[in-house]
Protein backbone atom coordinates (compact mmCIF):
# COMPACT_ATOMS: atom_id res chain seq x y z
CA UNK A 1 0.00 0.00 0.00
CA UNK A 2 0.99 3.79 -0.85
CA UNK A 3 2.76 5.46 1.56
CA UNK A 4 0.60 8.11 4.19
CA UNK A 5 0.44 11.36 1.88
CA UNK A 6 -2.24 13.28 4.18
CA UNK A 7 0.30 16.16 4.60
CA UNK A 8 -0.53 16.37 0.71
CA UNK A 9 -4.31 17.08 1.73
CA UNK A 10 -5.67 21.02 1.82
CA UNK A 11 -6.75 20.13 5.58
CA UNK A 12 -5.37 17.18 6.82
CA UNK A 13 -6.56 17.21 10.35
CA UNK A 14 -10.76 17.47 8.70
CA UNK A 15 -9.71 14.59 6.41
CA UNK A 16 -8.58 12.69 9.57
CA UNK A 17 -11.68 13.54 11.63
CA UNK A 18 -14.03 12.67 9.14
CA UNK A 19 -12.02 9.37 8.01
CA UNK A 20 -12.65 8.04 11.79
CA UNK A 21 -16.24 8.82 11.56
CA UNK A 22 -16.56 6.96 8.83
CA UNK A 23 -14.45 3.96 10.38
CA UNK A 24 -16.92 4.21 13.32
CA UNK A 25 -19.45 4.37 11.44
CA UNK A 26 -18.79 0.97 8.97
CA UNK A 27 -17.64 -0.55 12.42
CA UNK A 28 -20.75 -0.58 14.06
CA UNK A 29 -23.20 -1.67 10.68
CA UNK A 30 -24.63 -4.81 11.58
CA UNK A 31 -26.51 -5.29 8.09
CA UNK A 32 -24.28 -6.95 5.30
CA UNK A 33 -26.96 -5.65 2.32
CA UNK A 34 -26.46 -1.94 3.65
CA UNK A 35 -22.73 -2.14 4.50
CA UNK A 36 -21.17 -1.64 0.95
CA UNK A 37 -23.35 0.71 -0.29
CA UNK A 38 -22.41 2.76 3.64
CA UNK A 39 -18.51 2.48 2.27
CA UNK A 40 -19.09 3.78 -0.99
CA UNK A 41 -20.59 7.16 0.17
CA UNK A 42 -18.52 7.58 2.47
CA UNK A 43 -15.19 7.19 0.27
CA UNK A 44 -17.24 9.56 -2.36
CA UNK A 45 -17.25 12.19 0.50
CA UNK A 46 -13.65 11.65 1.84
CA UNK A 47 -12.29 11.96 -1.89
CA UNK A 48 -14.95 14.89 -3.11
CA UNK A 49 -15.72 12.44 -5.93
CA UNK A 50 -18.37 12.27 -7.85
CA UNK A 51 -18.07 8.31 -8.46
CA UNK A 52 -17.03 5.62 -5.74
CA UNK A 53 -17.48 1.93 -6.83
CA UNK A 54 -16.12 -1.01 -4.52
CA UNK A 55 -15.36 -4.24 -6.14
CA UNK A 56 -14.73 -7.33 -4.82
CA UNK A 57 -12.32 -10.21 -5.82
CA UNK A 58 -13.71 -13.41 -6.35
CA UNK A 59 -11.03 -15.88 -5.62
CA UNK A 60 -12.36 -19.03 -7.01
CA UNK A 61 -13.36 -17.39 -10.34
CA UNK A 62 -10.57 -14.31 -10.53
CA UNK A 63 -13.56 -12.05 -11.16
CA UNK A 64 -14.44 -8.58 -9.56
CA UNK A 65 -17.96 -7.84 -8.51
CA UNK A 66 -19.09 -4.69 -8.73
CA UNK A 67 -20.83 -4.64 -5.25
CA UNK A 68 -21.45 -1.29 -4.76
CA UNK A 69 -21.43 2.15 -6.17
CA UNK A 70 -22.08 5.71 -5.61
CA UNK A 71 -24.16 7.56 -6.04
CA UNK A 72 -27.47 6.15 -6.87
CA UNK A 73 -28.05 8.48 -9.68
CA UNK A 74 -25.45 6.61 -12.02
CA UNK A 75 -26.36 3.15 -13.65
CA UNK A 76 -28.22 0.43 -11.50
CA UNK A 77 -25.19 -2.40 -10.66
CA UNK A 78 -28.16 -4.59 -12.44
CA UNK A 79 -28.19 -2.43 -15.76
CA UNK A 80 -23.66 -1.82 -14.82
CA UNK A 81 -21.11 -4.49 -15.92
CA UNK A 82 -21.53 -6.27 -12.48
CA UNK A 83 -18.73 -8.30 -13.15
CA UNK A 84 -15.67 -7.24 -14.56
CA UNK A 85 -12.85 -9.66 -16.13
CA UNK A 86 -9.89 -7.42 -15.20
CA UNK A 87 -7.90 -8.93 -18.05
CA UNK A 88 -9.73 -7.06 -20.40
CA UNK A 89 -9.75 -3.93 -18.05
CA UNK A 90 -5.90 -2.61 -17.36
CA UNK A 91 -6.89 -0.02 -15.05
CA UNK A 92 -8.34 -2.62 -12.79
CA UNK A 93 -5.87 -5.46 -14.15
CA UNK A 94 -2.83 -3.36 -12.93
CA UNK A 95 -4.67 -2.62 -9.40
CA UNK A 96 -5.22 -6.31 -8.70
CA UNK A 97 -1.96 -8.24 -10.25
CA UNK A 98 0.11 -5.84 -9.04
CA UNK A 99 -1.17 -4.63 -5.94
CA UNK A 100 -0.64 -1.20 -6.44
CA UNK A 101 -2.16 1.97 -5.93
CA UNK A 102 -2.98 3.92 -10.22
CA UNK A 103 -3.40 7.62 -10.49
CA UNK A 104 -5.02 9.14 -13.22
CA UNK A 105 -4.13 13.26 -13.34
CA UNK A 106 -5.84 13.36 -17.11
CA UNK A 107 -8.22 10.33 -18.05
CA UNK A 108 -8.61 12.26 -21.22
CA UNK A 109 -4.94 11.74 -22.40
CA UNK A 110 -4.20 8.29 -20.12
CA UNK A 111 -3.65 5.13 -21.72
CA UNK A 112 -6.37 3.55 -19.67
CA UNK A 113 -9.42 2.61 -20.96
CA UNK A 114 -12.33 4.33 -18.68
CA UNK A 115 -15.18 2.45 -21.31
CA UNK A 116 -16.48 0.51 -18.38
CA UNK A 117 -17.20 3.98 -15.91
CA UNK A 118 -20.64 5.01 -16.42
CA UNK A 119 -21.08 7.81 -18.61
CA UNK A 120 -22.33 11.56 -17.03
CA UNK A 121 -22.71 14.55 -18.61
CA UNK A 122 -19.67 15.68 -18.09
CA UNK A 123 -16.68 13.45 -18.97
CA UNK A 124 -14.32 12.01 -16.37
CA UNK A 125 -11.02 14.20 -15.55
CA UNK A 126 -9.39 12.40 -12.48
CA UNK A 127 -8.71 8.23 -11.15
CA UNK A 128 -8.17 6.63 -8.11
CA UNK A 129 -7.74 2.87 -8.45
CA UNK A 130 -6.74 1.51 -4.77
CA UNK A 131 -6.42 -1.83 -4.06
CA UNK A 132 -7.86 -3.59 -1.11
CA UNK A 133 -6.20 -6.35 0.75
CA UNK A 134 -6.77 -8.74 3.96
CA UNK A 135 -4.73 -9.47 6.93
CA UNK A 136 -2.46 -12.26 5.15
CA UNK A 137 -1.69 -8.95 2.75
CA UNK A 138 -3.56 -10.64 -0.32
CA UNK A 139 -5.70 -8.29 -2.17
CA UNK A 140 -9.55 -8.92 -2.01
CA UNK A 141 -10.88 -6.15 -3.83
CA UNK A 142 -10.83 -2.82 -5.40
CA UNK A 143 -12.30 0.80 -4.23
CA UNK A 144 -12.33 3.45 -7.74
CA UNK A 145 -12.93 6.61 -7.36
CA UNK A 146 -13.84 9.26 -10.06
CA UNK A 147 -14.08 13.18 -10.36
CA UNK A 148 -15.31 15.24 -13.33
CA UNK A 149 -12.80 17.79 -12.10
CA UNK A 150 -8.93 18.04 -11.26
CA UNK A 151 -8.20 16.75 -8.39
CA UNK A 152 -4.97 15.74 -5.99
CA UNK A 153 -6.00 12.12 -5.62
CA UNK A 154 -3.40 10.29 -4.63
CA UNK A 155 -2.78 11.48 -1.47
CA UNK A 156 -6.17 9.94 -0.71
CA UNK A 157 -5.03 6.61 -1.28
CA UNK A 158 -3.46 5.50 1.86
CA UNK A 159 -6.45 6.42 3.80
CA UNK A 160 -8.70 4.75 1.09
CA UNK A 161 -7.41 1.84 1.14
CA UNK A 162 -7.20 0.86 4.89
CA UNK A 163 -10.70 2.45 4.93
CA UNK A 164 -11.95 -0.06 1.79
CA UNK A 165 -9.91 -2.62 3.26
CA UNK A 166 -11.92 -2.69 6.60
CA UNK A 167 -15.08 -2.31 5.08
CA UNK A 168 -14.26 -5.28 2.92
CA UNK A 169 -13.72 -7.35 6.42
CA UNK A 170 -16.27 -6.54 7.97
CA UNK A 171 -18.48 -7.49 5.12
CA UNK A 172 -16.58 -10.84 5.52
CA UNK A 173 -17.43 -10.84 9.22
CA UNK A 174 -21.17 -10.25 8.95
CA UNK A 175 -21.31 -12.75 6.64
CA UNK A 176 -19.54 -15.47 8.27
CA UNK A 177 -21.67 -14.63 11.48
CA UNK A 178 -24.48 -15.37 9.37
CA UNK A 179 -26.24 -12.10 11.37
CA UNK A 180 -30.23 -12.33 10.75
CA UNK A 181 -32.34 -8.81 11.24
CA UNK A 182 -35.11 -9.98 13.88
CA UNK A 183 -38.13 -10.11 11.48
CA UNK A 184 -41.43 -9.26 13.12
CA UNK A 185 -44.42 -12.29 12.78
CA UNK A 186 -46.85 -11.85 10.10
CA UNK A 187 -49.68 -9.52 11.27
CA UNK A 188 -52.76 -11.33 12.41
CA UNK A 189 -55.11 -12.40 9.90
CA UNK A 190 -52.50 -11.88 7.31
CA UNK A 191 -51.77 -15.46 5.33
CA UNK A 192 -48.35 -17.05 6.09
CA UNK A 193 -49.04 -18.19 1.58
CA UNK A 194 -48.71 -14.30 1.03
CA UNK A 195 -45.83 -13.38 3.13
CA UNK A 196 -43.77 -16.35 0.87
CA UNK A 197 -45.10 -15.79 -2.27
CA UNK A 198 -47.35 -18.90 -2.54
CA UNK A 199 -50.44 -19.98 -3.77
CA UNK A 200 -53.49 -21.34 -2.22
CA UNK A 201 -55.42 -20.94 1.62
CA UNK A 202 -55.80 -24.26 2.30
CA UNK A 203 -55.59 -25.93 5.91
CA UNK A 204 -52.38 -28.43 4.17
CA UNK A 205 -50.26 -25.03 2.37
CA UNK A 206 -50.98 -23.22 5.73
CA UNK A 207 -49.63 -25.93 7.39
CA UNK A 208 -46.56 -25.68 5.10
CA UNK A 209 -45.70 -22.18 5.16
CA UNK A 210 -45.69 -22.69 8.93
CA UNK A 211 -42.81 -25.41 8.15
CA UNK A 212 -41.09 -23.08 6.13
CA UNK A 213 -41.02 -20.14 8.83
CA UNK A 214 -39.71 -22.36 11.58
CA UNK A 215 -36.71 -23.28 9.67
CA UNK A 216 -36.10 -19.72 7.36
CA UNK A 217 -33.63 -18.57 9.60
CA UNK A 218 -31.78 -21.60 10.59
CA UNK A 219 -28.87 -23.33 8.78
CA UNK A 220 -30.83 -26.76 8.88
CA UNK A 221 -30.73 -28.58 5.68
CA UNK A 222 -34.25 -28.98 4.21
CA UNK A 223 -35.64 -32.20 2.10
CA UNK A 224 -38.73 -31.23 0.30
CA UNK A 225 -40.94 -34.85 -0.28
CA UNK A 226 -43.82 -34.65 -2.07
CA UNK A 227 -45.51 -36.36 -5.88
CA UNK A 228 -44.10 -34.62 -9.13
CA UNK A 229 -46.05 -31.45 -9.62
CA UNK A 230 -46.47 -30.35 -6.37
CA UNK A 231 -43.91 -27.41 -6.70
CA UNK A 232 -40.88 -28.21 -4.44
CA UNK A 233 -38.81 -25.97 -6.81
CA UNK A 234 -41.39 -23.33 -5.87
CA UNK A 235 -41.13 -23.83 -2.55
CA UNK A 236 -37.30 -24.40 -2.18
CA UNK A 237 -37.27 -21.07 -4.17
CA UNK A 238 -39.29 -19.04 -1.38
CA UNK A 239 -37.21 -20.39 1.17
CA UNK A 240 -34.19 -19.21 0.03
CA UNK A 241 -35.81 -15.08 -1.17
CA UNK A 242 -37.64 -15.04 2.44
CA UNK A 243 -34.36 -15.74 4.35
CA UNK A 244 -31.06 -14.43 5.02
CA UNK A 245 -29.23 -15.52 1.69
CA UNK A 246 -31.83 -13.73 -0.52
CA UNK A 247 -29.08 -11.73 -1.98
CA UNK A 248 -26.76 -14.45 -2.70
CA UNK A 249 -26.96 -17.15 -5.68
CA UNK A 250 -30.04 -19.65 -5.71
CA UNK A 251 -28.87 -22.49 -7.91
CA UNK A 252 -30.69 -25.19 -9.03
CA UNK A 253 -29.71 -28.86 -10.34
CA UNK A 254 -31.09 -32.01 -11.32
CA UNK A 255 -29.90 -34.69 -9.96
CA UNK A 256 -31.31 -36.95 -12.84
CA UNK A 257 -29.97 -34.50 -15.65
CA UNK A 258 -26.71 -35.28 -15.86
CA UNK A 259 -24.80 -39.22 -16.05
CA UNK A 260 -22.44 -39.55 -12.90
CA UNK A 261 -19.21 -38.38 -14.45
CA UNK A 262 -20.34 -35.16 -15.82
CA UNK A 263 -22.37 -34.70 -12.88
CA UNK A 264 -19.54 -34.61 -10.39
CA UNK A 265 -17.59 -32.24 -12.26
CA UNK A 266 -20.75 -30.11 -12.84
CA UNK A 267 -21.38 -29.92 -9.16
CA UNK A 268 -17.53 -29.88 -7.33
CA UNK A 269 -15.53 -28.30 -10.81
CA UNK A 270 -12.80 -29.04 -11.61
CA UNK A 271 -9.05 -28.28 -12.64
CA UNK A 272 -7.19 -27.74 -15.91
CA UNK A 273 -5.70 -31.00 -16.56
CA UNK A 274 -7.98 -33.00 -14.63
CA UNK A 275 -8.75 -34.89 -17.32
CA UNK A 276 -9.03 -35.25 -21.23
CA UNK A 277 -10.72 -31.83 -22.62
CA UNK A 278 -10.57 -29.60 -19.23
CA UNK A 279 -8.43 -27.17 -20.55
CA UNK A 280 -9.35 -24.16 -17.97
CA UNK A 281 -10.51 -24.59 -14.22
CA UNK A 282 -14.03 -24.73 -13.78
CA UNK A 283 -16.56 -23.55 -10.72
CA UNK A 284 -18.73 -26.24 -9.52
CA UNK A 285 -22.21 -25.14 -8.52
CA UNK A 286 -20.65 -25.51 -5.03
CA UNK A 287 -19.23 -22.54 -5.53
CA UNK A 288 -21.25 -20.98 -7.78
CA UNK A 289 -23.99 -21.26 -4.56
CA UNK A 290 -21.55 -19.84 -2.16
CA UNK A 291 -23.32 -17.54 0.43
CA UNK A 292 -26.41 -19.11 -1.30
CA UNK A 293 -28.61 -21.61 -1.75
CA UNK A 294 -27.92 -24.78 -3.84
CA UNK A 295 -31.03 -26.94 -4.85
CA UNK A 296 -30.77 -30.64 -5.61
CA UNK A 297 -33.72 -31.61 -7.39
CA UNK A 298 -33.92 -35.37 -7.46
CA UNK A 299 -32.00 -36.35 -5.19
CA UNK A 300 -32.88 -39.99 -5.15
CA UNK A 301 -31.25 -40.16 -8.52
CA UNK A 302 -27.79 -39.46 -7.62
CA UNK A 303 -25.42 -42.07 -8.02
CA UNK A 304 -23.98 -43.69 -4.66
CA UNK A 305 -20.17 -42.87 -5.25
CA UNK A 306 -21.50 -38.90 -5.72
CA UNK A 307 -23.82 -39.46 -2.40
CA UNK A 308 -20.05 -39.98 -0.34
CA UNK A 309 -18.91 -37.03 -1.79
CA UNK A 310 -22.14 -34.94 -0.84
CA UNK A 311 -22.10 -36.36 2.26
CA UNK A 312 -18.90 -34.69 3.23
CA UNK A 313 -19.92 -31.11 1.53
CA UNK A 314 -23.01 -31.50 4.58
CA UNK A 315 -20.91 -32.58 7.25
CA UNK A 316 -17.42 -30.14 6.82
CA UNK A 317 -18.59 -27.47 4.70
CA UNK A 318 -15.76 -28.07 1.80
CA UNK A 319 -15.74 -29.11 -1.96
CA UNK A 320 -12.28 -30.54 -3.45
CA UNK A 321 -12.53 -30.09 -7.19
CA UNK A 322 -11.54 -32.52 -10.02
CA UNK A 323 -7.78 -32.95 -10.33
CA UNK A 324 -7.35 -30.79 -7.00
CA UNK A 325 -4.92 -31.35 -4.41
CA UNK A 326 -6.86 -29.93 -1.89
CA UNK A 327 -10.36 -28.87 -0.50
CA UNK A 328 -11.63 -25.37 -0.17
CA UNK A 329 -14.75 -24.60 2.28
CA UNK A 330 -17.82 -23.14 0.68
CA UNK A 331 -20.88 -21.22 2.46
CA UNK A 332 -23.80 -23.50 0.73
CA UNK A 333 -27.72 -23.98 2.31
CA UNK A 334 -28.41 -27.22 0.83
CA UNK A 335 -32.05 -28.06 0.05
CA UNK A 336 -32.86 -31.74 -0.98
CA UNK A 337 -36.07 -32.08 -3.35
CA UNK A 338 -37.24 -35.32 -4.06
CA UNK A 339 -40.91 -37.90 -5.47
CA UNK A 340 -39.17 -40.90 -3.97
CA UNK A 341 -39.09 -42.68 -1.49
CA UNK A 342 -35.85 -42.77 0.33
CA UNK A 343 -36.35 -44.64 3.37
CA UNK A 344 -37.25 -47.60 1.24
CA UNK A 345 -34.28 -46.94 -1.06
CA UNK A 346 -32.36 -47.07 1.87
CA UNK A 347 -33.47 -50.29 2.73
CA UNK A 348 -33.26 -51.45 -0.50
CA UNK A 349 -29.36 -50.28 -0.38
CA UNK A 350 -29.53 -47.96 -3.42
CA UNK A 351 -28.89 -44.86 -0.95
CA UNK A 352 -27.01 -43.84 1.69
CA UNK A 353 -28.44 -44.26 5.19
CA UNK A 354 -25.76 -41.87 7.01
CA UNK A 355 -26.80 -39.32 3.98
CA UNK A 356 -30.34 -39.78 4.11
CA UNK A 357 -30.50 -38.60 7.58
CA UNK A 358 -28.34 -35.85 7.13
CA UNK A 359 -30.65 -34.58 4.26
CA UNK A 360 -33.61 -35.22 6.44
CA UNK A 361 -32.79 -32.65 9.06
CA UNK A 362 -35.63 -30.75 8.75
CA UNK A 363 -38.31 -32.82 6.19
CA UNK A 364 -41.33 -31.04 4.45
CA UNK A 365 -44.27 -33.32 2.88
CA UNK A 366 -45.23 -31.07 0.12
CA UNK A 367 -49.51 -31.34 0.25
CA UNK A 368 -50.98 -32.88 -3.54
CA UNK A 369 -53.18 -30.47 -5.55
CA UNK A 370 -56.03 -33.37 -4.13
CA UNK A 371 -55.12 -32.56 -0.53
CA UNK A 372 -55.35 -28.78 -0.98
CA UNK A 373 -59.05 -27.75 -0.74
CA UNK A 374 -59.98 -24.75 -2.47
CA UNK A 375 -56.27 -23.89 -3.70
CA UNK A 376 -56.94 -25.15 -7.55
CA UNK A 377 -59.70 -22.41 -8.61
CA UNK A 378 -57.22 -19.83 -7.20
CA UNK A 379 -54.17 -21.15 -9.17
CA UNK A 380 -56.47 -21.62 -11.78
CA UNK A 381 -57.18 -17.94 -11.53
CA UNK A 382 -53.47 -17.00 -11.12
CA UNK A 383 -52.25 -19.14 -14.04
CA UNK A 384 -54.55 -17.85 -16.44
CA UNK A 385 -53.65 -14.33 -15.26
CA UNK A 386 -49.97 -14.86 -16.51
CA UNK A 387 -50.77 -16.30 -19.71
CA UNK A 388 -53.10 -13.36 -20.48
CA UNK A 389 -50.18 -11.13 -19.51
CA UNK A 390 -47.42 -12.93 -21.30
CA UNK A 391 -50.00 -13.11 -24.56
CA UNK A 392 -50.73 -9.39 -24.02
CA UNK A 393 -54.20 -10.16 -23.77
CA UNK A 394 -57.17 -8.76 -21.95
CA UNK A 395 -57.76 -11.00 -18.86
CA UNK A 396 -60.30 -14.23 -19.50
CA UNK A 397 -63.02 -15.34 -17.30
CA UNK A 398 -64.20 -18.76 -16.03
CA UNK A 399 -67.76 -20.22 -16.26
CA UNK A 400 -68.95 -21.34 -13.59
CA UNK A 401 -69.28 -25.15 -15.18
CA UNK A 402 -65.82 -25.00 -15.98
CA UNK A 403 -64.92 -23.89 -12.29
CA UNK A 404 -66.96 -27.37 -11.48
CA UNK A 405 -64.87 -29.42 -13.79
CA UNK A 406 -61.61 -28.10 -12.26
CA UNK A 407 -63.05 -28.55 -8.73
CA UNK A 408 -64.37 -32.18 -9.79
CA UNK A 409 -60.86 -33.41 -11.53
CA UNK A 410 -57.97 -35.04 -8.93
CA UNK A 411 -55.42 -33.60 -10.85
CA UNK A 412 -52.62 -36.73 -10.65
CA UNK A 413 -50.46 -34.49 -12.35
CA UNK A 414 -50.55 -32.01 -9.53
CA UNK A 415 -50.19 -27.87 -10.04
CA UNK A 416 -47.73 -28.84 -12.91
CA UNK A 417 -50.86 -30.22 -14.63
CA UNK A 418 -53.09 -27.77 -13.53
CA UNK A 419 -50.58 -24.74 -15.24
CA UNK A 420 -50.51 -26.50 -18.37
CA UNK A 421 -53.99 -27.28 -18.66
CA UNK A 422 -55.18 -23.43 -17.68
CA UNK A 423 -52.58 -22.41 -20.63
CA UNK A 424 -54.01 -25.03 -23.19
CA UNK A 425 -57.15 -23.22 -22.16
CA UNK A 426 -56.56 -19.24 -22.69
CA UNK A 427 -55.48 -20.48 -26.07
CA UNK A 428 -58.55 -21.99 -27.17
CA UNK A 429 -61.21 -19.72 -25.40
CA UNK A 430 -61.87 -16.90 -28.32
CA UNK A 431 -64.35 -15.22 -26.39
CA UNK A 432 -63.00 -14.35 -23.28
CA UNK A 433 -64.72 -16.86 -21.44
CA UNK A 434 -63.23 -19.94 -20.52
CA UNK A 435 -66.05 -22.82 -21.07
CA UNK A 436 -65.88 -26.77 -20.24
CA UNK A 437 -64.74 -27.57 -23.57
CA UNK A 438 -61.77 -25.55 -23.37
CA UNK A 439 -60.82 -28.18 -20.84
CA UNK A 440 -60.19 -31.65 -22.01
CA UNK A 441 -61.19 -33.29 -18.32
CA UNK A 442 -62.34 -36.99 -18.23
CA UNK A 443 -66.03 -37.19 -16.92
CA UNK A 444 -66.63 -37.88 -13.43
CA UNK A 445 -66.98 -41.45 -12.66
CA UNK A 446 -70.18 -42.42 -11.12
CA UNK A 447 -69.68 -43.56 -7.76
CA UNK A 448 -70.44 -47.37 -7.50
CA UNK A 449 -69.25 -48.71 -4.38
CA UNK A 450 -70.26 -48.39 -0.57
CA UNK A 451 -67.29 -46.09 0.20
CA UNK A 452 -67.50 -43.78 -2.13
CA UNK A 453 -68.66 -40.33 -0.88
CA UNK A 454 -72.50 -39.41 -0.68
CA UNK A 455 -74.12 -36.58 -2.36
CA UNK A 456 -73.81 -34.53 0.42
CA UNK A 457 -70.21 -34.54 0.85
CA UNK A 458 -69.91 -33.87 -2.82
CA UNK A 459 -72.12 -31.10 -2.59
CA UNK A 460 -70.83 -29.82 0.34
CA UNK A 461 -66.77 -30.03 -1.20
CA UNK A 462 -68.14 -28.37 -3.89
CA UNK A 463 -69.97 -25.21 -1.97
CA UNK A 464 -66.87 -25.37 0.06
CA UNK A 465 -64.78 -24.65 -2.81
CA UNK A 466 -67.39 -22.18 -4.53
CA UNK A 467 -67.43 -20.41 -1.42
CA UNK A 468 -63.29 -20.19 -0.90
CA UNK A 469 -62.94 -18.83 -4.91
CA UNK A 470 -65.49 -15.91 -4.06
CA UNK A 471 -64.22 -15.39 -0.47
CA UNK A 472 -60.48 -15.25 -2.47
CA UNK A 473 -61.96 -12.44 -5.62
CA UNK A 474 -63.47 -10.31 -2.80
CA UNK A 475 -60.06 -10.47 -0.78
CA UNK A 476 -62.15 -11.82 1.92
CA UNK A 477 -64.74 -9.35 2.77
CA UNK A 478 -67.63 -11.28 3.51
CA UNK A 479 -70.19 -8.70 3.15
CA UNK A 480 -69.34 -8.28 -0.51
CA UNK A 481 -68.97 -11.94 -0.50
CA UNK A 482 -72.91 -11.66 0.66
CA UNK A 483 -73.97 -9.36 -1.55
CA UNK A 484 -72.10 -11.19 -4.86
CA UNK A 485 -73.76 -14.54 -4.14
CA UNK A 486 -77.25 -13.17 -2.89
CA UNK A 487 -77.55 -13.93 0.59
CA UNK A 488 -77.53 -12.18 3.88
CA UNK A 489 -74.36 -11.74 5.57
CA UNK A 490 -75.46 -13.99 8.34
CA UNK A 491 -76.34 -16.67 6.12
CA UNK A 492 -73.14 -16.86 5.09
CA UNK A 493 -71.38 -16.60 8.08
CA UNK A 494 -73.53 -19.73 9.28
CA UNK A 495 -72.46 -21.61 6.12
CA UNK A 496 -69.34 -21.17 6.39
CA UNK A 497 -69.29 -22.02 10.00
CA UNK A 498 -70.88 -25.32 8.51
CA UNK A 499 -68.21 -26.12 6.33
CA UNK A 500 -65.65 -25.42 8.20
CA UNK A 501 -63.84 -22.75 6.65
CA UNK A 502 -62.18 -20.55 9.54
CA UNK A 503 -62.16 -16.75 9.71
CA UNK A 504 -58.26 -16.97 9.10
CA UNK A 505 -58.57 -18.24 5.39
CA UNK A 506 -60.30 -14.61 4.58
CA UNK A 507 -58.69 -11.36 5.88
CA UNK A 508 -60.59 -9.31 8.40
CA UNK A 509 -63.62 -6.83 6.84
CA UNK A 510 -61.76 -3.73 5.65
Amino acid sequence: MSENNLTQLPDPLAHASALIGCFTCIGLDNDSASLPGACVSAAAQLSHCELCQLYRLDEVTGRLDLIAQHPSATPSLADAASRIDRRHVSLLRDTVDQGVVVSVSDVQNSTYDTAFLPELASPWHALLSVPLFNRLNTVTGVLLCAAQHPAPLLGYASSLGQFGSFALHQLALLRSLRWVPAVAPPARGVSLTNTYGLIGSSTAMAQTCQLISKVLHTPYTVLLRGETGTGKEVVARAIHMAGPRAARAFVVQNCAAFPEGLLESELFGYRKGAFTGAERNYAGLFDAADGGTLLLDEIGDMPLSLQAKLLRVLQEGEVRPLGASAAHKVDVRIIAATHRDLAAMVAEGSFREDLYYRLAQFPIQLPALRERDGDVLQLARHFADKACASLGRAPVEWSNIALDQLSSHAFPGNVRELKCLVERAVLLCDDNVILPEHLPLPQAQVPTTADDITLRQRMERVERVFLLDCLQKNRGNRTRTARELGVARRTLLYRLARLNIPCGDASAER
